[in-house]
C-alpha cells in the first residue's frame, strides 16, 4: 500500500447472497410451509447427491450433527473421544452432553490438523470415537486416521465444518468416513444463516438420526400438518429440536447450486494472496497437501516471530488499523477454562498447538472480494512485515 494509496475497508467476511436466494425465500414465505417439509427433503437429496453420500439429514448447526452422530454410535458417560485441541469448542462440546471425556490430541504442525502420530499415544480402553478437524478446509490426513480407527475399533466422525466442497485423495469430503458433520453458518463456504448437515453411509445410522433430530418422534413427523398427513404420533425416544427448515432450505438449494463457483473464486484469491505474499521471508504461507483438495474456507498465515519486532496480536491491531479484518482460529481447547476447570489440562500440555497458535491469523477470503480488495490486504500485510521486520543482519547473526 503506498502513502497515496485510499483506505478500504475490508471485512473479515461478507456472505455471498444474491437475489436468487432472495427470491427463494420469497416463494417458501408465500407457500404458507415455513418449517422442516418438503424442500428440507429436496435439499438433502441434493446435497447427498452432490458429495457422493448415500444418507443427508438437514439439522439446525454442525454442533447437532456432532451431538446425533455421537448419539447414533453410542457415546455414553466415561466414553472418551479423540478430537484435536486446535479447534472450535462444539467439536468437543458436542461429547460433554453425554458425560464423556473429550481426549485432546496435539496437532500436525504443517498443517494444523490433527496428528495421528499423537492421536494413537492417547487411545486408551475407555476410546469410543475419533473426530478429526479439518482446519481451514484442507482434509486431515485420513488414511492414517482410518488405519488408527480400525486397529482399535473406533468409530469415526468427520468434522468438515470448513471442508465444503474439499476431498481427499480423489474422493469428496462426506463420502469416506462413516459420519460426516457440515456447518452452513453464516461465514461457510454454503450458508443458510445457521445450519448443518450430517452424511452418513449408515442406513440404520441415518433412521436414527431422522428421529431424535425431531424430539424423537417417529420418521415424517412433520407430515402431520400436510392432507396426507395423520395426527396421531409415536415418541420413540427423548430426543432433540434440532430440525431443519423449508426457509433455511430455500437458501441452500440455490448456494448449492454455486458451491463450486464460489469455492473457485476462494482458490483464486488464495493463489493471488500466495503470489503477492510469497517473498516475504517474516511470514509462512499455507502448506496444501499434493493429495488434498481443500474448500479454501480460511486463508491461514503464520508469522516468523523470530524475525518481527511485534507479536500476533500487535499484528492484528495494525492490520484493523488499516481496515482489514482478521481473526485467529483457533485458541487451543486446553487454554480455556472450562476444559481446564473439568477435564484438568493446562498450558503446555500441547506444545505444537500453543506454538501455531500464538502465530496464525486468517485473513479475509470471501467469494464476493473484489480484486482491489484482495490487493489492499496484499499490500497492508506487505507494509506491516515490512514496518515491524527485524533487520536482517541482526537476525542473522542471532540463528549462529
Amino acid at each position: 500500500m503506498s502513502s497515496g494509496s485510499a483506505k478500504l475497508s475490508v471485512p473479515f467476511h461478507r456472505a455471498a447472497i444474491g437475489e436468487e436466494e432472495v427470491t427463494a425465500v420469497s416463494e417458501v414465505l408465500r407457500s404458507g410451509w415455513l418449517t422442516m417439509g418438503p424442500r428440507t427433503q429436496e435439499f438433502e437429496r441434493q446435497f447427498a447427491h452432490y458429495i457422493g453420500a448415500p444418507h443427508a439429514i438437514a439439522v439446525s448447526s454442525c454442533t447437532a450433527a456432532l451431538h446425533l452422530a455421537l448419539d447414533a454410535i453410542g457415546v455414553r458417560p466415561s466414553d472418551e473421544v479423540l478430537l484435536p485441541t486446535t479447534t472450535f469448542t462444539a467439536t468437543a462440546a458436542a461429547v460433554t452432553y453425554f458425560g464423556g471425556r473429550p481426549v485432546l490430541v496435539d496437532i500436525d504442525p504443517n498443517t494444523i490438523n490433527i496428528d495421528p502420530e499423537d492421536a494413537a499415544r492417547r487411545v486408551t480402553p475407555r476410546t469410543r470415537a475419533i473426530v478429526p478437524v479439518h482446519l481451514a478446509g484442507q482434509p486431515c490426513d485420513l488414511a492414517a486416521l482410518q488405519e488408527l480407527a480400525s486397529r482399535h475399533g473406533l468409530r469415526m466422525v468427520e468434522d468438515a465444518a470448513h471442508a465444503l466442497p474439499a476431498s481427499y485423495r480423489g474422493q469428496a469430503i462426506g463420502c469416506i468416513s462413516e459420519f460426516t458433520a457440515f456447518s452452513f453458518y453464516a461465514t461457510k463456504t454454503l450458508t443458510t444463516g445457521e445450519g448443518g448437515i450430517i452424511a452418513t453411509s449408515n442406513a440404520q445410522a441415518a433412521e436414527r438420526i431422522r428421529m431424535m433430530q425431531l424430539h424423537g418422534i417417529g420418521r415424517d413427523t412433520w407430515k402431520r400438518y400436510r392432507d396426507e398427513g395423520s395426527w396421531r404420533y409415536e415418541v420413540l425416544e427423548a430426543g432433540y429440536k434440532y430440525n431443519f427448515t423449508d426457509l433455511q432450505a430455500a437458501i441452500g438449494l440455490v448456494q448449492l447450486r454455486k458451491c463450486e463457483a464460489m469455492r473457485e473464486a476462494r482458490r483464486r484469491i488464495a493463489e493471488r494472496y500466495t503470489l503477492g505474499l510469497q517473498s516475504l521471508d517474516e511470514i509462512e504461507l499455507p502448506a496444501i497437501q499434493p493429495d488434498r483438495e481443500t474448500s479454501w474456507h480460511l486463508f491461514i498465515l503464520r508469522l516468523h516471530l523470530d524475525r518481527l519486532e511485534i507479536d500476533r496480536d500487535q499484528f492484528i491491531e495494525e492490520l484493523k488499523h488499516r481496515g482489514i479484518g482478521c481473526s485467529v482460529h483457533f485458541i487451543p481447547l486446553h487454554l480455556h477454562p472450562f476444559y481446564q476447570r473439568e477435564f484438568g489440562y493446562r498450558r503446555g500440555d500441547f506444545p505444537k498447538a500453543e506454538a501455531e497458535y500464538e502465530r496464525c491469523i486468517s485473513l479475509p477470503i470471501y467469494p464476493t472480494m473484489g480484486a482491489d480488495e484482495i490487493e489492499y490486504v496484499i499490500n497492508a500485510v506487505t507494509d506491516t512485515v515490512h514496518m515491524a521486520a527485524k533487520p536482517f543482519l541482526s537476525r542473522r547473526y542471532a540463528a549462529r
